[in-house]
C-alpha cells in the first residue's frame, strides 16, 4: 500500500463533521484517504465532498473542499491518498 500526500486540513466544523481540505493533488469520491496529525490517525473512504456547497465527484489540485469525515480532524492534519 502506498500513501501520497494530497492536502492539509485548514478547518473543522464540529457540528456537521466536515473538514476543509486544501488539495495539492486530485481526489475522487470512492477513493481511500488516511488523515494523520499529532492526535489524529484514521483511514476512510471518501463518500461525500463539496466545493462551494455543491456536491463533487472529482476535485483537483488547488481546490478547497468540504469533506465529510468519520472522526474529528484538526488544522494542519495531513491528508494522504491510499493506493493498493
Amino acid at each position: 500500500m502506498t500513501e501520497t500526500e494530497i492536502g492539509k486540513i485548514t478547518h473543522y466544523y464540529t457540528n456537521i463533521g466536515v473538514g476543509i481540505v486544501e488539495l495539492s493533488d486530485t481526489l475522487k469520491v470512492g477513493e481511500t484517504i488516511h488523515i494523520k496529525g499529532a492526535t489524529t490517525d484514521f483511514t476512510q473512504i471518501v463518500e461525500s465532498m463539496q466545493i462551494e456547497h455543491k456536491e463533487q465527484e472529482v476535485a483537483k489540485k488547488g481546490d478547497v473542499i468540504g469533506l465529510k469525515v468519520e472522526k474529528q480532524v484538526r488544522e494542519n492534519d495531513v491528508v494522504y491518498k491510499v493506493t493498493e
